[in-house]
């Protein structure tokens, strides 16, 4: 497998909280945070980048959604987060096959390990995330997305 190194920066986020039951019904936390901001068009200059990243909160000990908001963008009553950006090592795969994720996942982890010029960087508020990079209209027509995982990095630093 290929993987991309990027840089994501920094940006205020809505959240979801941390959900343990993983519920994105209509009722369930994750599924009232999907209605909210898969309402809100950003400009087209700001729609390129991925705005939404969902994670498993270790801390928490749930799932959660972040939305990346511009000044004067609602935030639906949730509650806000300032993340601080940082480097990613990404892969693809087909949402919801998580046994080519976890696949995919080691393999990032493995490639990591063997670096000899970064290292994994997971810690509270910098969790390895996901984000759904197909179009609603395509998924629609194919039945199914492209999940696109971000795993963090940091460059290692000489003793």
């Amino acid at each position: 497998m290929d993987f991309r190194i990027i840089s994501l920066p920094s940006f205020t986020a809505v959240t979801s909280g941390p959900d343990p039951q993983f519920d994105f019904s209509p009722e369930g936390v994750l599924g009232r945070f999907n209605e909210f901001f898969s309402g809100i068009k950003p400009s087209p200059r700001d729609s390129f980048m991925p705005r939404d990243f969902l994670f498993f909160n270790k801390e928490a000990g749930g799932l959660e959604w972040w939305y990346a908001i511009e000044e004067g963008m609602p935030d639906g009553g949730f509650s806000k987060i300032s993340f601080e950006g940082g480097v990613y090592l990404t892969y693809f795969y087909w949402d919801h096959d998580e046994d080519a994720n976890q696949k995919l996942y080691q393999q990032a982890l493995d490639y990591i390990a063997a670096s000899d010029a970064f290292q994994l960087d997971e810690r509270p508020g910098h969790y390895s995330m996901g984000h759904i990079i197909t179009p609603p209209e395509f998924i629609e027509a194919l039945g199914n997305g492209m999940m696109e995982a971000f795993v963090p990095v940091k460059l290692k630093t000489a003793h």
